[in-house]
């Protein structure tokens, strides 16, 4: 089972938005270098909605090649066409990723027997360890814990990223689920605590910016060490919250610019960070002692 902070890594672009195949490069290194346990590639935070599907593949591709064995890699291969997901799911496995992150379906908002037919369909169609994502915050669908259950009992989904936030239905998934079923948190503001009480990890927003301090957080949480967990997540908490004050990867691909990391890019209808917001990133980078490229 795989566990530990998994960053949901963003995908680095030129200013005019086309693909910084060497700063992903640069990136992975980093991250590796750092204790990053395992790369999310073109997740939401990968902007996996506006990058072409061809991009895509490339992206699975690179990552895979870049990290040769080093670390897991999750590819992100959830969309809201059943047969598209299979296709990317298809692709994935092919190309190397150890598993894939699938959102569920956006927009079309299905039901909850749609939903566990969506997921059985593409789990019964590529033989590739596949984890549920939940984020109804961003999809306007939920899935709900039953149906979760219900698609433990299928061999190959092994796990869930669950970013409501909701530490009750964090509770309760751990308690009902299969003991070889990993509940991911999706949420960074309460990802500790899920792991506190036998989450098996993050796929995180915030490791793109502290890999080092959310690998320590979660080692420790995830080993019960409650005092070291509560030392590390305070510092980093900050992070947590403002890295949303707009919709990500806005904020956080800002911060990677400041670090020196990436350049400006980013798709549209995405655009950068509205200057009223620069001062609180940079005050939540200094809580974790994050260094700007000029200081």
């Amino acid at each position: 089972m795989l566990q530990g902070s998994f960053v949901a890594i963003v995908t680095p672009m030129h200013s005019d938005g086309s693909l910084d195949i060497p700063a992903l490069h640069n990136l992975i290194d980093f991250h590796i270098n750092e204790g990053t346990d395992g790369i999310v590639i073109v997740g939401t935070t990968g902007e996996s909605p506006t990058v072409e599907v061809h991009e895509h593949c490339a992206l699975i591709k690179t990552t895979v090649d870049h990290v040769a064995g080093r670390v897991p890699v999750i590819a992100g291969t959830g969309a809201n066409s059943t047969s598209e997901a299979i296709e990317l799911t298809k692709e994935a496995k092919k190309l190397g990723a150890d598993a894939c992150l699938l959102v569920a379906p956006y927009y079309n908002k299905p039901t909850q027997e749609g939903l566990y037919q969506h997921y059985k369909a593409v789990a019964e169609a590529v033989d590739i360890p596949q984890i549920l994502y939940n984020v109804p915050g961003r999809t306007g669908v939920d899935i709900s814990n039953d149906t979760t259950i219900r698609l433990a009992a299928i061999p190959n989904i092994v796990g869930i990223k669950d970013a409501t936030g909701s530490i009750e239905r964090g509770t309760d998934l751990i308690i009902r689920a299969p003991k070889d079923f990993a509940i991911y948190s999706g949420d960074d503001a309460t990802g500790m605590a899920l792991m506190l009480i036998g989450g098996k990890g993050v796929i995180s927003v915030t490791a793109n910016v502290a890999p080092k301090l959310m690998h320590e957080m979660c080692i420790a949480a995830i080993s019960g060490n409650v005092n070291a967990a509560c030392a590390i997540n305070a510092q980093l908490f900050a992070l947590h919250q403002k890295l949303f004050v707009e919709a990500n990867p806005i904020p956080v691909k800002w911060v990677l610019n400041q670090m020196g990391l990436i350049d400006t890019g980013i798709r549209l209808p995405l655009v950068t960070l509205s200057q009223a917001h620069h001062s609180t990133l940079l005050s939540a980078m200094k809580n974790a002692n994050i260094s700007t490229k000029n200081s």
